[in-house]
């Protein structure tokens, strides 16, 4: 089943009728016409046609319309139904990996866009999982941002929001912090901070960091978690850490020497789970995977064939009990563990 999610509860007494749009032709705002049309066709079911019709458009015009609404979020579509062979892999992965739960979506047609169905994923299955006076500590990657288009946006009383990562003095869209700030708007949340850059130039600066009363709370606060949403980084040259420039594609071989077979809060671990011995781990400025043993729900979001090592390696090292990937990564887990049921 598709639930179309908008600003109006989908009953009778909400429908917009033609005639409303009528009344509104002509002194209608654009982003109303957005509204009414996503109304028109995700609601009562009008057709292109119809709705070009009623707002006295063109059908091409029509057709942005709506395509702006879906990208603007004002129309958020949910699918609720899974198919068998995506059950199938959930069950297989919560037996062979010792899960609470398990989210498979459908392998994309294109690896560009992995990420934007484990993440829409992701913010469906958080949204649902948020209460009143929870406390939630997010990553980041290109993952977690796109789980952003995925949330329902919805007052939570007493919530919080926890940063598990340092964040970046050339801003972008990725930066930890910007995660964490709009996960906590979108659901009016208090949103604590690592302010400290991601990566720091040595040790020595990172043990004087962590000495800071005010990092330390925060450290204290994400320990204190009822839920973690992470995902996985792999040691390719498109990863999000060596994409966005924060490491150079020069470490990519020695980590690889090292062990490493993927990060999990910028933490380069190997195929265990355990934290390699390489420079670039004495330098971070993340919550380590070792501390997050005192979080009640640990889930992991990341997919992708070539990630199942690393995504393996990410569940050994946080001991998380949610994994939500896609139909390829869940194939490969389950056949690098010997099957699936």
């Amino acid at each position: 089943m598709v639930r179309d999610m908008g600003d109006r509860p989908a009953g009778k007494d909400a429908m917009v009728t033609a005639e409303d749009i009528r009344l509104g032709q002509g002194s209608e705002p654009v982003a109303d016409a957005k509204v009414r049309a996503a109304w028109l066709y995700y609601v009562e079911g009008l057709t292109q046609e119809q709705i070009a019709e009623a707002l006295g458009l063109s059908r091409i015009k029509v057709i942005r319309t709506l395509a702006a609404a879906r990208a603007e979020g004002i129309v958020k579509i949910r699918i609720d139904a899974r198919s068998a062979s995506q059950v199938g892999l959930e069950r297989g992965l919560v037996t062979a990996l010792g899960l609470r739960e398990a989210v498979v979506v459908p392998t994309a047609r294109d690896a560009a866009s992995i990420s934007a169905l484990v993440g829409y994923a992701a913010g469906l299955w958080l949204s649902d999982m948020l209460r009143d006076n929870m406390s939630l500590a997010v990553g980041w990657g290109q993952t977690l941002h796109l789980a952003l288009r995925g949330m329902q946006p919805r007052q939570i009383e007493a919530m919080s929001v926890v940063s598990l990562l340092g964040g970046l003095t050339h801003s972008r869209s990725i930066n930890p912090s910007a995660v964490a700030r709009r996960v906590a708007d979108m659901f009016g949340a208090e949103c604590f901070q690592l302010t400290a850059p991601v990566f720091v130039s040595s040790v020595e600066v990172r043990d004087a960091l962590w000495r800071e009363p005010t990092l330390r709370d925060l450290l204290g606060r994400a320990r204190a978690a009822d839920v973690a949403l992470l995902s996985v980084g792999d040691l390719v040259q498109d990863s999000t850490l060596f994409r966005e420039g924060l490491l150079p594609q020069s470490d990519l071989a020695s980590l690889k020497a090292a062990g490493a077979v993927g990060d999990l809060l910028c933490h380069f671990i190997d195929a265990e789970g355990r934290p390699v011995d390489h420079p670039v781990n004495r330098r971070i400025m993340a919550v380590s995977p070792s501390e997050l043993a005192g979080i009640g729900l640990v889930a992991i979001a990341a997919g992708g064939a070539n990630k199942a090592p690393a995504i393996r390696a990410a569940l050994r090292a946080s001991a998380a009990k949610v994994l939500i990937t896609d139909e390829s990564a869940a194939e490969a887990l389950l056949s690098r563990m010997g099957g699936q049921e």
